[in-house]
């Protein structure tokens, strides 16, 4: 079995329910899409980020990847990883190695396909039936869509909720404080900030969710100051959590050598694919670090990548499951894949 056809697909969509964050609001997702084709006629498909400018990272994909991986045993992927994320002879990052990401799963799912497996009993699973999962995530908007968003997570059966956050410093705290007087207290509850704040003002929120006994602090400053998440790691009472903007596993390896994080957030559809991030995760449960996929304004095939991960990962504590409609999920499966209508008993 030989790859004879490689496709690409750059998708934009429009979402109806902006999403708020601390860095903008998003009315719009993207994503690259790759049909692999062997010469037997299985089909794989696999997803890069590529959030923005996807037909770019489509150009990467047909100019660049697909000479190197045409012709090629689809089982090779520990051989094809290395070669295409080398192309450029650089070092391994940014929109080629999402790109890869797109090949590498398309790959994964041709393994899967030939050996009449699901992806999670090929990598090695852990002999759970379920995966925990948070609502993701509660918008940096206004007050009255936050307490919208929070009961129907709620109402949806969600037991873990997570909340965006952003500037200035007091909103928000006050923002915490409601999602935690509206959740009440028998809901795990984390935060995300999206690299908002610098230090200091990390430390004031990261007090303030020790005390709303919230369970994570997820990227409050950029994430390539790891001497940064070192500090505030040893002034937070909460536990600090990073790692979806990491490309690679030596990219993330100083962060979580550092136990500076003790949950890291990998998304496959950046990461290099299932290749690497499967390198990630290991590297994490070898520090005692935990590991939760991010899924993010990623689309279906991220979705049920990152879901397989989470079902063979021993360290895995709970997948992110988004609550806002996203065409790029919904509308391109024949069923929900990884989305809050498979939720049973959170």
């Amino acid at each position: 079995m030989r790859v004879q056809i490689i496709e690409t697909f750059p998708l934009t969509a429009r979402i109806t329910d902006p999403q708020g964050t601390s860095q903008a609001d998003w009315s719009q997702v993207s994503c690259l899409l790759v049909k692999i084709t062997t010469d037997d006629g299985l089909i794989g498909w696999g997803e890069g980020l590529s959030r923005k400018a996807p037909r770019a990272f489509a150009h990467l994909v047909d100019e660049l990847l697909a000479p190197i991986v045409i012709g090629a045993d689809p089982f090779a992927v520990e051989a094809l990883w290395p070669k295409m994320a080398r192309v450029f002879t650089g070092r391994f990052g940014g929109a080629l190695i999402e790109a890869v990401a797109a090949v590498d799963i398309a790959l994964w799912d041709i393994v899967g396909k030939a050996l009449d497996a699901p992806l999670y009993k090929i990598l090695g699973h852990t002999g759970r039936g379920s995966i925990p999962a948070y609502a993701s995530a509660i918008g940096w908007n206004d007050d009255d869509v936050a307490i919208r968003q929070i009961e129907q997570s709620l109402e949806w059966g969600f037991r873990e909720i997570k909340v965006k956050i952003g500037q200035p410093v007091d909103k928000a705290i006050a923002r915490c404080r409601l999602v935690r007087e509206r959740a009440g207290p028998g809901i795990s509850l984390s935060t995300d900030a999206n690299w908002a704040f610098s230090l200091s003002e990390s430390v004031e929120v990261a007090r303030a969710l020790g005390e709303f006994g919230y369970i994570w602090f997820e990227e409050p400053i950029e994430p390539e100051d790891v001497e940064g998440y070192r500090q505030l790691a040893a002034k937070a009472p909460v536990r600090l959590a990073a790692g979806e903007s990491e490309f690679t596993a030596s990219g993330a390896r100083d962060l979580i050598a550092s136990r500076a994080i003790g949950l890291v957030q990998p998304d496959v559809a950046r990461s290099g694919g299932i290749t690497e991030t499967r390198k990630i995760i290991h590297l994490a449960e070898a520090h005692h670090v935990a590991y939760a996929p991010h899924i993010g304004f990623s689309g279906a095939v991220c979705a049920a990548a990152s879901l397989h991960l989470a079902a063979s990962a021993r360290n895995c504590e709970t997948y992110e499951c988004m609550i806002f409609g996203n065409p790029l999920r919904d509308a391109i499966t024949k069923t929900p894949v990884a989305d809050r209508r498979s939720l049973i008993d959170g």
